[in-house]
């Protein structure tokens, strides 16, 4: 008999309304290394499965880990990035638990003496700037992956890819500091933003790059005690994240109103339920028994190494924005917009170098390219329009070569063929039609067709005028002159 799945009643929205969540986020990046964190096999994703091991990573007998300067590099970067102080000295410990993913029977992560301490991340929400408390940051090794379902005996057996063992991770926690699932949503975006910006990892969640465990708890409005916390794992989308995290309040509410008192333990995220269902008791940190690991020293970072990794640090989304609106004159919702991602700032400066006006280029990138990009599934690096065609393209329609209609037309055609934008123009015969004796033809044709209109914008009815430019426009197919159809209109009309 299936098992039936437990439900939890729906809280009022006034009961709830007298709670306070409280969140706090781990969040495991993948750095963005070519090989392991603590030998030379690659971090390829895709590869068949165990394919890219050895006995460092599978934890043979004698092997020895050494520390990936590279990882460490990158784990300097988000650091910096993220406003936290690097520690003069930092340690690698063994935490030991026991299970088929993890072949040494422990994982290897600092502890007691992280990376780096005490920073924060900004974050925009509901209008407002929010400063959000960062915790730790400290690297570590991930372990395999077990895989429960896909295969013919997958009602009776599990297997183990160990080609994720071993991969370079920063895990990265926050202060209890964010208040609704929309501040999380925020934080993370935010989070993700700075770590491409800084280079430091593709953030690929689809890929198991960016992986984030929730901490959540509920007390009431005015307590400051925080109240009891669950764990919730397994939140591979920013929206499952937001999801679980409605969840949980709800039913840390429901609990407490019936009498009932919340268990600190682990929960996984079930994404076909969309129900969180309980994994385990939650794990303290001695039930790990944590000890320096003996195979590594010390982490000790010079001061000219990162006076250098400093020196060479990008600019970050909040810098870049205030200089888009400064440079460019833009508004602080298209700076926003265009700072999203490194690479569609990048996309933007390349048409604007191109010789395109700014506020140009940023409309027709936020309508047109992404448009088509999130129709098509493209990102903006593998977009069929370079900078530099797009810049072409703006060139003809501020020039009056062709109008902003048909520059949609010929954009579209870019997109699909990566042709020129002259080329289209000419095989289309897009160019803008200039000639006024063509145009006031088109118009009186219109006129003709309209005599009923035309009686009404005599007698005083002005608003039936746009339907005259619109039909002109139309039997253009959108290549007349918009300011010349106005003119010539009005005259006819007058």
């Amino acid at each position: 008999m299936a098992k039936a799945t437990p439900t939890i009643a729906r809280v009022a929205p006034e009961v709830a309304a007298a709670y306070e969540p409280v969140i706090g986020l781990e969040v495991h990046v993948q750095l963005k290394t070519a090989t392991k964190i603590f030998c030379g096999c690659s971090t390829r994703f895709g590869d068949p499965p165990n394919a890219n091991t050895c006995p460092v990573c599978l934890g043979l007998p004698g092997s020895l880990p050494v520390l990936n300067r590279r990882a460490l590099e990158l784990a300097l970067r988000a650091s910096l990035a993220l406003n936290l102080r690097i520690q003069q000295s930092s340690r690698f410990a063994r935490k030991n638990y026991f299970y088929p993913d993890l072949p040494k029977g422990y994982q290897i992560s600092m502890y007691e003496l992280p990376l780096a301490t005490h920073g924060w991340l900004e974050i925009q929400h509901d209008g407002k700037t929010k400063k959000i408390g960062i915790t730790r940051l400290h690297l570590e090794e991930d372990a395999a992956k077990n895989m429960h379902e896909g295969f013919p005996d997958s009602d009776r057996n599990s297997y183990i890819d160990y080609n994720r063992c071993g991969m370079p991770l920063a895990e990265i926690v926050s202060e209890p500091d964010l208040r609704s699932p929309s501040e999380a949503y925020a934080y993370l975006t935010a989070l993700k933003q700075v770590l491409e910006y800084a280079d430091v990892s593709d953030c690929n969640m689809e890929e198991g790059s960016l992986r984030c465990d929730a901490n959540i708890s509920v007390r009431r409005r005015g307590e400051e005690r925080f109240g009891t916390k669950t764990e919730v794992k397994n939140l591979n989308s920013f929206r499952y994240l937001q999801r679980a995290l409605e969840y949980e309040i709800e039913r840390h509410i429901g609990v407490l109103e019936s009498g009932g008192r919340i268990h600190q333990e682990t929960r996984l995220w079930d994404v076909a339920e969309a129900r969180t269902e309980s994994m385990r008791s939650k794990e303290f940190a001695h039930d790990y028994r944590y000890f320096p690991d003996p195979d590594l020293l010390p982490v000790r970072v010079g001061t000219g190494w990162l006076a250098e990794i400093q020196r060479a640090m990008p600019e970050t989304p909040a810098a870049r924005r205030r200089r888009l609106d400064q440079e460019y004159g833009l508004s602080d919702y298209d700076a926003g917009v265009l700072t999203a991602s490194r690479a569609l700032g990048d996309y933007f400066e390349a048409v604007v170098r191109a010789g395109a006006p700014s506020k140009a280029a940023a409309s027709w990138i936020q309508t047109e390219l992404l448009r088509r990009l999130n129709d098509s599934g493209q990102s903006v690096e593998a977009s069929p329009v370079s900078p530099a065609s797009l810049a072409a393209l703006l060139a003809q329609v501020e020039s009056g070569n062709i109008t902003a209609a048909s520059g949609k037309k010929v954009f579209a055609a870019m997109f699909e063929t990566g042709k020129s934008a002259e080329e289209i123009i000419s095989s289309q015969g897009l160019s803008q039609i200039q000639d006024a004796a063509e145009i006031e033809r088109m118009c009186r044709e219109v006129m003709e067709k309209n005599a009923e209109n035309v009686a009404k914008y005599r007698a005083g009815n002005e608003g039936v005028f746009k339907a005259f430019v619109g039909q002109v426009m139309k039997a253009s197919r959108g290549r007349a002159n918009p300011q010349l159809v106005n003119e010539i209109l009005k005259g006819l009309l007058a």
